[in-house]
């Protein structure tokens, strides 16, 4: 068995199909895949017999996350060519995968504010203790635990500093990216919020990336970047009441984005009186109209709501409407709770945006079913046969380039179960001096990301 160095084009090359074939079948560490090169007759045939050992597998991850996704990026392109992304209606989704963080090492200004009264209470305890201790031994005792108590003390306190500058609801210490994400039967872990969007026609992955810890915010990045990648005029979008955000669907609508998303649920406060939607708005005059005639106007001012739950500020503007007919209805109990207060209306910035995407939904009823069709079974694939539960890298970058290794084999595998391995490989020799450029611009990509050679063994 001999030791030699592959030159950084072919050696990448090498890698990048080893890596694909090892996400395709759930087998994911650097370890095991070296295993695989040097056991498995499918790897061995499909790396030439070339044997790379762990370090430089897991450095090839490591370090040219940008490229995977850009080879992910690329093949979309190609398979919108041949026509089998369709780029009319994509759905979006997030699914979520445990980071390289353990929820002890994971803070919010809350947990914080518990372990430094903790630490207190047991500062003041030793120290009454060490009042009345006689022995010299027992003191010395006491003493350092003062010391080792004062010494966490001040490690939560620059936790809780950092926490405070950066303006952020939750840090973690060791992967910094990683956040508190509520995975299923509501267990509190420390991971990613992966965002996902696929197209209708086949079900084939168009874009990623990882959001919040929820989804608010994560519709028109995601449907705005699948627009762009797939250069299309126009394109609808489904997703579910996650996504109801009044910003994010006038982004969408700004961007020539029609969107389909569920709806969210009436307010607890409105339950047992007159919903919102029984007022009738008239746009042109700017006043809504009660179910008993009443006029309900606003003063044109417009206020911004704020929710001092959070430290992000929410800079949605609202006009409210009022009516003074309240304190005279006699049928004030079907319009409002309040026993001092009319029915108040507040109308967001938004509410036009809002009102359009509801309409929509509610009349293609049909239309809105498939978004479950598209995007959920495929997360039951990457987790349940393909073992995508955890991440094995830390930080947002490289999370999101091992995430662009699974996508790219999960839509390699999907093109061969829709058209066949053997038409597959036609057309990608009828595009062959088209791919192979692309290829190659790809492929040097690893070499600008500073991979120059690679120690294998070869039999």
């Amino acid at each position: 068995m001999s030791t030699l160095k592959l030159s950084s084009f072919w050696g990448s090359l090498q890698l990048m199909k080893l890596y694909l074939y090892g996400y395709r079948f759930g087998i994911r560490t650097s370890r095991k895949l070296e295993r695989e090169a040097q056991t498995n007759i499918e790897a061995m045939w499909l790396l030439s017999g070339l044997r790379p050992k762990y370090k430089t597998i897991a450095d090839f991850r490591k370090n040219h996350t940008k490229a995977f996704r850009e080879v992910f990026r690329r093949f979309v392109c190609l398979l919108k060519e041949w026509k089998l992304i369709e780029g009319e209606s994509i759905a979006i989704d997030s699914f979520k995968i445990r980071g390289s963080n353990s929820l002890k090492n994971n803070f919010n200004d809350k947990k914080l504010k518990q372990h430094i009264e903790y630490i207190d209470n047991k500062i003041a305890e030793y120290e009454a203790q060490l009042e009345q201790a006689d022995k010299t031994e027992e003191k010395e005792i006491l003493a350092n635990k003062i010391k080792e108590r004062e010494a966490k003390k001040n490690k939560y306190k620059q936790i809780k500093k950092q926490l405070d500058e950066l303006g952020e609801d939750q840090v973690s210490t060791t992967d910094p990216d990683a956040k508190a994400v509520m995975f299923q039967r509501n267990s509190v872990r420390v991971g990613y919020n992966i965002q996902a969007s696929s197209d209708a026609k086949h079900k084939l992955m168009v874009e990623f990336d990882t959001g919040d810890v929820n989804d608010t915010h994560a519709l028109a990045p995601m449907a705005i970047a699948s627009k762009e990648l797939l250069n299309v005029e126009e394109l609808s979008v489904l997703a579910d009441k996650g996504y109801h955000t009044g910003e994010q669907l006038h982004q969408c609508n700004s961007h020539g984005i029609i969107s389909y998303v569920s709806p969210k649920d009436r307010s607890a406060r409105d339950t047992g009186v007159y919903p919102v939607s029984a007022f009738i708005y008239d746009a042109k005059h700017d006043y809504y109209t009660c179910p008993s005639g009443s006029i309900l106007c606003s003063n044109g001012k417009w206020y911004k709501r704020s929710d001092k739950r959070r430290r992000k500020q929410n800079d949605t503007l609202f006009k409210r409407y009022t009516t003074k007919d309240c304190k005279t209805c006699t049928s004030r109990q079907l319009y409002t709770k309040s026993k001092v207060n009319g029915r108040n209306i507040d109308r967001s910035e938004y509410a036009y945006d809002i009102e359009l995407n509801n309409q929509r939904v509610n009349s293609n009823p049909e239309y809105y079913r498939q978004r479950q069709q598209i995007t959920e079974h495929m997360f039951g694939t990457f987790k349940r046969q393909r073992g995508f539960t955890h991440t094995l890298l830390r930080g947002n970058e490289k999370v999101l380039g091992e995430v662009g290794l699974l996508f790219i084999s999960y839509n390699i595998s999907r093109s061969i179960s829709i058209i066949g391995a053997k038409k597959l490989i036609d057309m990608l020799k009828k595009h062959a001096s088209n791919f192979n450029r692309q290829m190659r611009v790809i492929l040097s990509l690893f070499e600008d990301l500073k991979f120059q050679s690679w120690e294998v063994q070869k039999s």
